[in-house]
């Protein structure tokens, strides 16, 4: 083991010695995932129903992995914390779908979405994973087209597609705003056949409180009833992790208040690598708060940019209405800034110029801390019918939510964490660091790099649900001798009994602080050290802040209640805590690379007119953190990556 040079050996990072096997087939990339797929082992049909599988999670990534594992004839057991798999996340999603069908004539193709994605992402992806992601992508649209998902269609019949950021071409397939809606419900449908098939059991309101390992492989979990608080063990052969992402760290988010980090930090905890935490995006298009009192934020599809034009008062501190402010003193600084991409710049661009001119004092509305999405000019030029057959819905939901009609007056948004690239570390197989424990859409961190284009995440769900995991479990199961295990087992009561022990401890402290107010505190620190723009003092600062909350927390949580009953502070107190211990990964990460890409901007690190400026020398590499124990410093393992398809260029969407 090594160390890294530090100036100060408080923050310290010590590398591990692990060498990672990213397991990617050698040859040309447009042939790793056929050559993976004839080179992985097969599990007979009529062996695949002596196989139990778990997944957890019923989003689009947990809910077509399960249903297509049942369709295999593996028997799968899904486990939920939501009332019904229709309120998974997933079903938030607005704007759309990406896939290469190249339907507009205008240039697409699997290469171009792959070569965009890298792009997008700063070069910091795994080529392969990359390009397979693009290759599947138009089999998702087929399979989702013949489960009736809605799609938008021209007025030929054909599917309509419409553009959005980080692209110059039309791969954008869409339900107007309710894609996310349309696909889970597609998903849920072949889900629900497989419910009623008995391929596969449905654990609703259960949440997944650990990891079970037995002879080193994922055999099972342990999950809280979260009804009547019961603690249960569940085995099986292979465990699936599609449970999202960990925006919700920053407390105020996109994301609904039930996401959170639990179920892949106790899986880091038992072995799994944490990869690139500090990979998180800030969306640029949301609608900013309106005060102290918002426990969340709301999304307007970035699909929007399409047609709103975004711009501030020329003039800092111009507090005149919008409609009184002359076009000659409009600041349209994307559109200036980057003339061949303008309102469509990557979300991360996108959202850094909007933090730059809001602090330069150009900021709009009552708390000045939003900038203008302006659609007059697409009403004028298109007509109100078209923008309402385009966004009526998202136009009806922020009037709902702000009582401004965006039809008369421009919208006011600003960034908020959304969606978070990081996440554990898979091969190309989607499998873990822990052998059985395969890790699939936004909980993984494989596909986006430094930062997700628009419309990729529902296309890496349903990618990896329909159409990779299936292959990668029977290669898994094909070549894995397994004893049988049951929730009897010792290795089950033991986790049973950690878990019960951290139930208890939590109980017990009776402080007189909430969690609620623990993790608001925590989300302050992290958007003001760890979000958009970051720096060195920063960043240590962040750290040694939530070491202090972590004690505190510890010493001073008030947890009202038993364990033994429905306890919705118990739930958030857990989730909580695992934030808290997150945070500080996510801040080390971030005080480790010293770089700028993507979505990570240090603020040491940028090129004269502004923008990131990767060391492709030096990071290169998908940090890997290992867990090494409460008290310890995490170990930093690194994958290389290596670009024999992409040159590595400084990004340009201007």
């Amino acid at each position: 083991m090594t160390t890294q040079e530090s100036s100060d050996s408080k923050f310290e990072v010590k590398l591990g010695s692990t060498k990672l096997d990213s397991r990617v087939p050698d040859g040309p990339l447009a042939e790793k995932w056929d050559k993976a797929r004839f080179a992985n082992k097969l599990v007979n049909p009529a062996n695949k129903r002596k196989f139990d599988v778990i997944v957890v999670g019923s989003g689009l990534a947990g809910a077509s992995a399960a249903a297509t594992m049942a369709e295999l004839g593996y028997n799968v057991h899904c486990f939920f914390y939501q009332d019904s798999p229709r309120r998974a996340h997933s079903v938030a999603a607005q704007g759309g779908i990406n896939a290469a069908k190249d339907y507009q004539n205008d240039g697409d193709s699997i290469f171009r979405l792959f070569y965009d994605t890298i792009k997008g992402g700063d070069y910091r992806s795994r080529e392969a994973n990359t390009y397979r992601l693009a290759q599947v992508s138009n089999n998702i649209i087929d399979q989702c087209v013949a489960q009736g998902v809605p799609f938008a269609r021209e007025y030929g019949g054909t599917l309509a597609n419409r553009s959005f950021g980080g692209a110059q071409v039309s791969r954008t397939f869409y339900a107007r705003g309710q894609t996310g809606q349309q696909l889970l419900l597609g998903a849920y449908q072949a889900l629900s056949r497989q419910v009623q098939a008995g391929k596969v059991k449905l654990y609703p309101r259960s949440e997944m409180l650990d990891l079970v390992l037995i002879d080193g492989r994922a055999r099972g979990i342990v999950v809280r009833n979260m009804i009547s608080g019961q603690l249960q063990g569940y085995a099986a052969d292979a465990v699936v992790l599609a449970t999202g992402g960990y925006g919700n760290v920053f407390y105020l988010s996109t994301n609904a208040k039930g996401c959170n980090v639990t179920a892949s930090w106790r899986a880091y905890k038992r072995g799994a690598f944490f990869a690139n935490p500090c990979y998180t995006q800030i969306h640029p298009t949301c609608i900013p708060p309106a005060g102290e009192h918002q426990s969340k934020l709301t999304l307007m599809s970035e699909s929007l940019r399409n047609d709103g034009r975004i711009w501030v008062p020329r003039k800092p501190g111009d507090d005149r209405p919008a409609k009184d402010i002359p076009e000659s003193e409009r600041w349209y600084y994307l559109e200036e800034k980057y003339p061949a991409f303008g309102n469509l710049v990557p979300r991360d661009i996108a959202s850094r110029a909007a933090k730059n001119v809001v602090d330069a004092g150009h900021g709009i509305g009552p708390l000045h801390n939003g900038v203008y999405l302006d659609f007059e000019e697409a009403i004028g030029r298109l007509g109100k019918k078209v923008i309402t057959e385009r966004y009526g819905n998202l136009f009806e939901m922020y009037k709902n939510i702000t009582g401004e009609n965006p039809y008369e007056v421009p919208m006011r948004i600003y960034p908020a964490s959304h969606y978070t690239m990081g996440g554990l570390w898979v091969d190309y197989n989607l499998m873990s660091t822990i052998p059985g424990l395969f890790v699939i859409g936004e909980a993984n961190f494989s596909d986006h790099g430094a930062n997700r284009l628009g419309a990729s995440a529902l296309m890496q769900g349903l990618a990896d649900g329909y159409f990779v995991i299936s292959y990668s479990m029977g290669n898994y199961l094909g070549g894995t001798k397994l004893e049988k295990v049951t929730p009897t087992d010792p290795a089950f009561t033991e986790v049973k009994r950690e878990v019960q022990a951290r139930v208890d401890k939590l109980l017990s402290i009776q402080g007189d602080r909430t969690p609620t107010e623990f993790h608001r505190e925590l989300g302050k620190i992290m958007w003001d050290y760890v979000s958009m723009a970051r720096n060195e003092a920063g960043l240590k600062k962040a750290i040694t802040k939530i070491a202090a909350l972590r004690e505190e927390f510890w010493e001073d949580v008030k947890v009202p209640g038993s364990g033994d009953d429905f306890n919705q502070s118990l739930e958030l107190a857990g989730r909580v805590a695992d934030f808290l211990e997150l945070g500080q990964l996510m801040a080390l990460d971030a005080l480790d690379r010293n770089e700028s890409c993507g979505a990570h901007y240090r603020e040491e690190y940028q090129t004269e007119d502004g923008e990131a400026k990767r060391d492709d020398e030096h990071y290169a590499y998908v940090a890997a953190w290992e867990y090494a124990g409460d008290d310890s410093q995490p170990l930093l393992n690194k994958e290389p990556l290596v670009f024999e398809n992409v040159k590595l260029t400084q990004r340009s969407y201007k």
